[in-house]
């Protein structure tokens, strides 16, 4: 049964797992909107001021397939659904950073701006003992995804209604100068059918984190 917190909880929560031995999992999943990668990175930075460098943050969405992937795929319209991400590259990186026998591993991080994952973009150093992995999809029950969730140590779930994850995105996609039609297809046929997904098809997470107003 999953226990609903708040953003204090949530730092007691990721503290505890610091003073566990061994690199600890924290995964926090949501819809697109839900502000996963805002709350990773407040969790993050409250870390850092009180332990330097015991902390990382690994984005799931470094991990999208390239548009040229999508293209020949036919996919590249549906960018962002469960099929266009590179699952097994996810694990390994997992897995490397679970056997902890490198000094840094590098991961990619996506770049909004440009559409694109960046390949090696960030370090994760060995003194890193809690890694706070983010994404839409951490928890869904289904193929190849549910091969992730052995390795995280605790879930977190964002729980925000529907009408505030489509304000988010609306003034996302805004921010990003894209037409009318265009965020009518990212919100209608893209952005929210996957929220809708992520809470209907995730597992239950050992977290609830209830959020009503703009992250």
């Amino acid at each position: 049964m999953s226990r609903v917190i708040d953003m204090e909880g949530l730092f007691a929560e990721a503290l505890t797992l610091m003073d566990a031995p061994g690199r600890r999992f924290l995964a926090i999943a949501g819809a697109p909107g839900s502000g996963k990668s805002t709350t990773a990175e407040t969790l993050h930075r409250w870390l850092e001021a009180r332990r330097p460098g015991e902390s990382a943050v690994l984005p799931m969405d470094g991990f999208h397939f390239d548009d040229a992937i999508l293209e020949t795929k036919g996919r590249r319209p549906w960018k962002g659904a469960p099929d266009t991400f590179d699952v097994g590259g996810l694990l390994s990186v997992l897995q490397r950073l679970q056997d902890d026998h490198e000094d840094t591993v590098a991961v990619p991080v996506f770049d909004r701006d440009l559409e694109i994952s960046r390949g090696s973009a960030r370090l994760i150093d060995r003194k890193a003992r809690l890694i706070i992995i983010e994404g839409n999809y951490l928890l869904l029950a289904q193929s190849p995804w549910d091969r992730l969730q052995p390795r995280f140590d605790k879930t977190v779930l964002i729980d925000v209604p529907e009408p505030v994850l489509a304000a988010r995105l609306r003034q996302r996609w805004l921010h990003y100068q894209l037409t009318e039609e265009q965020i009518l297809h990212k919100l209608e046929a893209n952005d929210l059918p996957n929220g809708r997904e992520v809470i209907a098809k995730s597992r239950v997470a050992d977290l609830i984190l209830r959020q009503e107003t703009p992250a």
